[in-house]
């Protein structure tokens, strides 16, 4: 098959029924465009399929951008079509996106490999595993999807939280309640990415996320998603086993003799602790799993401190961010809710950016400790609610972080973790833990102690005025937003930056820094404050038999990188287990396709 990129036709040759959300491809339209750049008839094209449609809104005629793969109706021509275009980077080899198992377990395996952790990344790893027949053993610390959700609207609707069974804890992981993204810029040269997405459709996710440029698939359609992973990786034999928390992992030898030789388990349910051997552990921990970090710094796992970002989420009405990005063709069907990207390097040499943009969503409390507020932002399959929402962070890295002895007696409950004995210019690997409960602990005092958040109108905030009422936007969040002044809320670095990359996006996007949009804090979850360290191999830079991945371990930044991250851990696990090599980045398995 032949692969042909960049092929454009006007919005109006797309058939979209609104009424059951159905596209029709322009295949005539698209098959003789592609014969029109190959230089051949028409009727040489025996099939076209569309591998991936976007839109291009940069001139005044918006266009449907597409991907497709043809067929020839001779074959044979293809080696010499392709060889003619060698040098054309829209015309190549369709390349096979299939994914290949790196082997399959042993009829006589005598220990399972243990999986912690199911989020995308945990769900991925035991999936691969459960599919080469390895029956993996899933700990997850949270609940159920379904009774974790019970759970979180406990939280937005009662100021009730479920310390583990929350936005951050339980089957799923933090995607599940997030707008559902399912793209990433990791660079993917195995296609793995396909796998995931394919996955997903084969347990109920709409089949357009195989083709649409910005797939996503919305909180409410995640729930039954990851049921059927979790009954797929029980039918191949594996296990998921919920409230069930890593409470020390097991570690014998010293030097390069490190080795994890099992984990210790709380069943939250009976209250009864269990020893569980394994020398084989992906760790998919997530990047709110703070307990489980200061566990492996006392065990001498080796972990660094890393940047990560802080801010507040943002709501505009949904139609301001449509008719900026669409402009007349705002409210357009097939356009659905627009999306926007952002970044501003302030002068103080602070960069500001648009994370995690949820259009058509909600703002949503997503704390996992008592006395602390977070948020985060989520968005339905439909993404019809009224506002848009992103987060507007400020990039910080260690140097910025706590490395006093007072402040992590403070956040881990009077353990200092041998911060005093750091050497001048060195950085504690928990000290953005250290920042980000600082943070979130202002922040629900500044809220009124009762998980409502602080907020602020935008103008309000540029000007340094607190704010007493709402305008024209009324904001999401529940349980609610305390109205008052954010400057308390983020270190004065930040406070600065945002202040003046607020009227920029303003020009980039007309109405962005309109007086009514609201601010609510804090956004202080935005990635894993602490990166894990591991090898070619996947295991511990210092630990043999544990594997760290996804977003905890620093990894991975979303659902679709988390998901793919997971295939790449659970094939490392596969290949230690058979004495195979590992996969490098661009070679396939070596089995049968799945």
């Amino acid at each position: 098959m032949i692969r042909i990129a960049e092929l454009k036709l006007p919005l109006s040759a797309v058939e979209y029924h609104p009424e059951n959300h159905t596209e029709f491809q322009p295949v005539e339209r698209l098959t003789a465009l592609a014969a029109e750049r190959l230089g051949l008839p028409a009727k040489a094209i025996a099939a076209l399929q569309v591998h991936k449609r976007s839109f291009d809104a940069r001139k005044a005629e918006l266009l449907a951008v597409y991907i497709v793969d043809i067929t020839l109706a001779d074959e044979g021509q293809e080696a010499a079509l392709l060889a003619r275009f060698a040098d054309h980077s829209h015309v190549n080899a369709t390349p096979d996106m299939r994914w290949t198992p790196v082997g399959q377990a042993p009829a006589d395996l005598d220990e399972r490999p243990v999986v912690v952790g199911f989020g995308p990344c945990g769900m991925f790893a035991g999936l691969v595993l459960a599919q080469m027949g390895f029956k993996p053993i899933v700990l997850e610390r949270g609940k159920t999807v379904r009774q974790r959700t019970k759970d979180t609207w406990r939280l937005w609707r009662k100021r009730e939280l479920t310390p583990e069974s929350n936005v951050q804890y339980g089957e799923g992981g933090a995607g599940t309640f997030s707008d559902g993204k399912l793209y990433s810029q990791i660079k993917d040269p195995r296609h793995l990415g396909r796998k995931v997405l394919t996955e997903f459709v084969t347990f109920g996710a709409p089949p357009e996320i195989l083709y649409t440029a910005h797939p996503h698939i919305g909180t409410f359609k995640l729930v039954k998603l990851v049921e059927g992973i979790r009954e797929e990786i029980v039918r191949l034999g594996g296990e998921v086993r919920f409230e069930q928390r890593v409470t020390d992992v097991q570690i014998e030898g010293e030097g390069e003799q490190r080795q994890l030789t099992g984990l210790e388990v709380l069943n939250q349910v009976t209250g009864e602790s269990y020893h569980l051997p394994t020398h084989h552990a992906v760790m998919a921990l997530g990047h709110s799993a703070r307990d489980t970090f200061v566990n492996f710094y006392e065990r001498g796992v080796a972990m660094e401190a890393k940047p990560f970002s802080i801010g507040f989420r943002i709501e505009h009405p949904q139609s301001v961010i449509d008719h900026a990005r669409w402009g007349k063709d705002a409210g357009h069907p097939l356009l659905g809710a627009a999306d926007y990207k952002l970044v501003h390097h302030a002068k103080n040499g602070r960069a500001v950016y648009s994370f995690c943009m949820c259009p058509g969503g909600t703002v949503v409390a997503a704390t996992s400790e008592p006395g602390r507020v977070v948020t985060n932002g989520m968005s339905q399959y439909s993404r019809a609610e009224r506002n848009a929402n992103a987060g507007i962070v400020c990039a910080i890295s260690p140097e910025d972080y706590p490395q006093d002895a007072e402040s992590f007696s403070w956040a881990f409950d009077g353990k200092t973790l041998g911060v005093e004995k750091l050497q001048k210019g060195e950085h504690h690997p928990l000290s953005g833990v250290v920042l980000q409960r600082q943070l979130e602990s202002k922040a629900y005092e500044l809220g009124g102690q009762n998980y409502s958040a602080p907020g602020q109108l935008v103008g309000d905030f540029v000007a340094g005025t607190p704010s007493s009422e709402f305008g024209a936007v009324q904001p999401s969040y529940k349980p609610g937003i305390h109205l008052g002044d954010l400057h308390q809320a983020l270190p004065a670095y930040a406070i600065e930056a945002m202040r003046e990359a607020l009227p920029a996006f303003g020009k980039k996007i007309r109405g962005y820094d309109m007086n009514d949009a609201v601010l609510t804090g804090v956004e202080t979850r935005t990635s894993s404050p602490v990166k894990i360290g591991r090898g070619a191999d996947f295991q511990s830079d210092n630990t043999r038999g544990l594997y760290p991945a996804g977003e905890g371990a620093s990894y991975a930044g979303g659902i679709l990188s988390a998901g793919v991250d997971g295939i790449k851990v659970g094939e490392a696990v596969a290949c230690a287990i058979l004495n195979l090599p590992v996969p490098s980045s661009g070679s396939r398995g070596s089995g049968g396709a799945l």
